[in-house]
């Protein structure tokens, strides 16, 4: 008669050796939390980097805007003169050109970006949604230099001809708003560059919405259709609540595009140092002076042109910080999460 095996015995398998634990390889036991201490070592130092990087940015513009920053300290940022002839530098105006291009920018893109990512998720036909959304992230792949030679041979001459003279008939006697759109139909100007900016960033905001959008459990979706919701109610009330963040970081995105774009807005801003009387006015912002004068800038005209960047870097970690602000407020309203 055989023997009758124990099943409980551990049975020794090919290329290894049971140990009384059951485990095939005792070294990796050992092994685990030095993987570990070097992937927590290595990861920690990617994360560092960043900071590094970033402070390494910033004290390199510090570093070389300290000329203008000895002569004009804080009155700089409201100093509206720039005449290298004279020496005579102030960034009021390619900071409050780089402001406005970007606040028109938003204020076309947005609407924009919402109504093309609400019809690729909810309206849109199946056969359709594919190549419409692959048509609108290629318009991201184009290079700005692209759009700012468009702008100013295609666009600029149609604007001047048939849309701004109309624009500025309509909307110049409006009480309170009326400046806003006054003066002579010159084709260039802050107004333009905004809707250049407009649709350069359009792409970004629609891509990160759309994804945002589709992440929506069904379930929610559903439930407000079955109470009677309309397609605008649910995506009011149920997706833009429940996809806030992710909305709010695809418009963050834009903006940063909108506030550090250079050729495109060189192109057809109009590149001017002096104050805008209204949005079709000529005007300069801080990527167009720096593009169009580094290259040539020398002495305090060099130093106030890296100032003018450092205030860029500013403007930005402002921007960031008052919307990562904003979504932490908004997490407070909501109450803590269970």
């Amino acid at each position: 008669m055989s023997a009758v095996m124990d099943n409980n015995v551990p049975r020794r398998p090919l290329g290894g050796v049971i140990t009384a634990t059951g485990d095939r390889n005792p070294m990796k036991k050992t092994q685990r939390p030095l993987l570990d201490l070097l992937f927590l070592l290595l990861t920690r130092g990617f994360a560092f980097l960043v900071f590094s990087l970033l402070a390494a940015i910033l004290l390199s513009l510090v570093y070389g805007s300290q000329e203008t920053l000895v002569k004009y300290g804080l009155s700089f940022l409201w100093t509206n003169e720039w005449d290298p002839v004279q020496s005579e530098f102030g960034a009021l105006v390619p900071v409050l050109g780089t402001l406005m291009t970007s606040f028109v920018a938003l204020a076309v893109a947005i609407p924009v970006s919402f109504g093309i990512a609400m019809f690729l998720t909810e309206l849109a036909p199946a056969w359709l949604r594919r190549p419409l959304g692959t048509a609108i992230e290629m318009l991201a792949a184009i290079p700005s230099i692209i759009y700012g030679m468009w702008g100013l041979f295609v666009f600029v001459p149609f604007f001047q001809q048939y849309v701004q003279p109309s624009m500025i008939e309509w909307l110049s006697p409006l009480p309170g708003i009326g400046w806003l759109f006054s003066g002579a139909p010159f084709g260039i100007g802050i107004f333009t560059a905004g809707l250049i900016l407009s649709i350069m960033i359009t792409p970004f905001i629609a891509a990160v919405m759309r994804d945002v959008f589709e992440v929506v459990p069904p379930m929610l979706k559903e439930s407000a259709y079955g109470l009677g919701g309309t397609t605008w109610e649910v995506m009011w009330r149920v997706v833009l609540p429940f996809t806030r963040s992710g909305v709010i970081g695809g418009i963050m995105l834009g903006l940063g595009r909108a506030l550090g774009e250079t050729m495109a807005v060189t192109f057809v801003i109009g590149n001017a140092f002096r104050m805008p009387s209204s949005l079709f006015s000529p005007g300069n912002s801080i990527a167009s002076a720096l593009a169009n004068e580094f290259n040539e800038a020398g002495g305090l005209q060099k130093s106030a042109l890296i100032e003018l960047g450092l205030i860029l870097f500013l403007i930005t970690t402002v921007v960031l910080a008052l919307s990562k602000l904003l979504l932490l407020r908004m997490q407070v309203g909501e109450g803590k999460k269970t």
